[in-house]
């Protein structure tokens, strides 16, 4: 009479006892950028950038782990020395090559 008894109170759940877990995704985590630039950091961006074949500011931020925007003032701050020179100009990504000293294509 026991096993009767606890059939039914485990079965009377039926579909909400076993609702499907949906997966949470993957969680990145928060990355620990630099807000401030120090003078560690801006003599590397002095020192490495102008020798990157390929400069955005996503490879600023992922590199030297600072954040956008002081990825985008480094990257003024560069150009305007004519360390390195502008390829594509958008709204949102801009591009930029190492400069060189002769004016044709590497």
């Amino acid at each position: 009479m026991a096993k009767a008894k606890a059939a039914p109170t485990s079965s009377s759940g039926g579909k909400a006892a076993k609702k499907k877990k949906w997966s949470k995704g993957k969680v990145k985590d928060k990355a620990q950028h630099a807000v401030v630039l120090d003078k560690a950091t801006y003599d590397r961006i002095l020192k490495e950038v102008p020798t990157f074949r390929f400069i955005s500011q996503s490879i600023l931020i992922e590199r030297l782990k600072i954040n956008g925007s002081l990825a985008r003032v480094a990257i003024r701050h560069l150009e305007k020395e004519g360390q390195i020179k502008r390829i594509v100009h958008h709204s949102s990504q801009l591009v930029y090559t190492r400069a060189t000293g002769g004016g044709g294509a590497e």
